[in-house]
């Protein structure tokens, strides 16, 4: 298995690919490929991904089959299931990269913050349970002058749930936080965005401190 900082390289390598529409071939469908994985898998890295459409991991990454253990839920929040996913991908595989990739103008983030402004009474108590689980890491900014501009509160908010979810994994779990002491395991935080197809890595990189 291919360690956190060769995996990190691959990925931006495919987004730069993604973003220059310059395509693996084989990337996303190989014969060859699925008979290869019938008998086992080895992804090289967890994406802990938002469930938005416009945001598949496998494309964004320009990876193929095999290559991404991919959980997906709104908001790319952490619960119980979803640090269980992870949990099994790193101990089952010995996968060492972990990225949690929020992306701009999330449309859960932006749920949580017109909830915070003006509450709902019928809101479904699965939805609520979302919002809830993203409303401790946005709501603070509420009481900055950010709350003046929507557009610059939005983008920072998206920022702030991302790296909520990261340090979420990482102290939220002692079997990821004692892998992450002692078997090279990295969990980063990431945006993708909607815009320009870029994703930034931007929360506990290798190299950047």
């Amino acid at each position: 298995m291919i360690t956190a900082s060769e995996a990190l390289t691959s990925l931006q390598e495919g987004n730069k690919r993604f973003v220059s529409n310059v395509r693996d071939g084989d990337s996303i469908s190989c014969p060859k490929r699925r008979s290869e994985l019938v008998t086992g898998q080895e992804p090289f890295a967890v994406i802990l991904g938002c469930s938005d459409s416009r945001v598949p991991a496998e494309f964004v990454f320009d990876q193929g089959l095999g290559d991404l253990f991919v959980i997906r839920v709104a908001g790319n929040v952490v619960a119980p299931s979803q640090i269980g996913s992870v949990e099994f991908a790193v101990e089952q595989f010995g996968t060492r990269l972990v990225v949690v990739m929020g992306h701009s103008k999330c449309g859960a983030v932006t749920a949580t913050l017109q909830e915070l402004d003006r509450p709902t009474e019928n809101r479904s108590p699965n939805l609520r349970s979302i919002v809830d689980r993203i409303r401790p890491s946005v709501e603070i900014l509420l009481e900055t002058d950010l709350r003046n501009d929507p557009e610059a509160l939005l983008e920072k908010a998206v920022r702030a749930n991302i790296r909520a979810s990261t340090n979420h994994l990482r102290h939220g779990s002692q079997t990821l936080e004692d892998l992450v002491q002692s078997d090279g395991l990295i969990i980063v935080g990431a945006e993708y965005s909607l815009e320009t197809g870029v994703v930034e890595f931007f929360d506990h990189v290798p190299g950047m401190g």
